[in-house]
């Protein structure tokens, strides 16, 4: 099974202030929706509520430390182990947030990032890729446009094997 995290940072590494986005990124969108569908999405309750609904074509599992919580149409675990495990597929994508990255971090094989190329005011950040664990294998630039306000590279990072 291959774990993958897909992820948008700023420069900084931010990902988000007060449970929202920090942009609009339509080509980011597009990209995110292309690479996971039809494959299994983990992230956390707090994701889940960000994004309000269960995004289609892929099996949603959500991870929350309450084991009460419920979501129709959602698998919920409490556990990133139990998550992971729930999944049979070739290749799950873990999508947030912060502490979902780094939870699943110790697993993943293949982390796909979207590098927007800014800074902005921001209360949420992930770790800093390490470049002893993961080489970036690819990487496509594009200038902004008239739908996406900035300058961006998606990525794909891959664990160094020993």
């Amino acid at each position: 099974m291959t774990i993958a995290a897909i992820v948008a940072t700023d420069l900084n590494n931010a990902i988000g202030k007060g449970n929202k986005l920090l942009w609009n990124l339509p080509a980011d969108l597009k990209f995110f929706k292309a690479t996971t569908m039809g494959c299994p999405i983990i992230m956390g309750r707090k994701t889940y509520e960000s994004i309000g609904r269960i995004l289609p074509g892929r099996r949603n599992i959500i991870i929350s430390r309450n084991p009460d919580y419920k979501v129709t149409g959602a698998l919920v675990f409490t556990t990133a182990e139990e998550a992971i495990k729930s999944c049979s597929e070739e290749t799950v994508f873990v999508i947030g947030g912060a502490e979902i990255f780094k939870l699943t971090l110790p697993f993943t094989n293949i982390i796909y990032r979207t590098l927007v190329k800014a800074s902005f005011d921001a209360d949420v950040f992930i770790p800093t890729i390490n470049e002893n664990e993961f080489k970036m294998t690819w990487e496509e630039c594009n200038p902004s446009d008239d739908k996406n306000m900035f300058d961006y590279c998606f990525q794909k990072w891959e664990r160094i094997k020993n």
